[in-house]
């Protein structure tokens, strides 16, 4: 190395959180579609049992209520998974301007309960508006990630 040259210093580095995004077409079956994607990022991410449970369901009724909601099917709905730290951000993103509103569904009503599902869930829930429709996200306390956990156990086989 030269005498006039230096060496580089250390830049310091951030690191993101684990983050996934997926497109899925505006049908029925996306919300299963979604479900799975979740599933095995839980699994990656060694979240599991109840927490498990409550971020399916939460993404099951965001994404539900993005494809019901747009009044003229749109091609698709973007799903955005965040684990930072002990919060477990899950983001739909839908073409429709209208804002999602809880409703008091009478008990033999088959539908107008899934806000009421995600209020009572999340650790917190919201919209936000963007240039092609709107964002709603739920966020779910979660065991800290970054805390050493035990192996998963592969499935035993026959």
């Amino acid at each position: 190395m030269s005498a006039r040259a230096q060496q580089a210093a250390t830049r310091p580095t951030t690191v993101q959180p684990p983050t996934a995004a997926y497109h899925f077409s505006s049908d029925s079956r996306s919300a299963g579609r979604a479900r799975e994607a979740l599933r095995r990022h839980l699994r990656r991410w060694r979240i599991t049992g109840e927490e498990a449970c409550s971020a399916v369901l939460l993404l099951s009724e965001l994404v539900t209520n993005a494809v019901t909601a747009q009044a003229s099917p749109a091609p698709e709905i973007g799903v955005r998974l965040t684990l930072s730290d002990s919060l477990l951000r899950l983001e739909v993103r839908d073409a429709s301007d209208e804002l999602p509103m809880m409703n008091q569904a009478e008990e033999d009503e088959e539908c107008g309960r899934g806000l009421v599902l995600v209020d009572a869930l999340a650790s917190g829930w919201g919209v936000d508006r963007d240039d092609i429709g709107k964002i709603v996200w739920a966020e779910l306390a979660v065991s800290d990630a970054s805390a050493p956990r035990p192996p998963l156990s592969a499935p035993h086989r026959p």
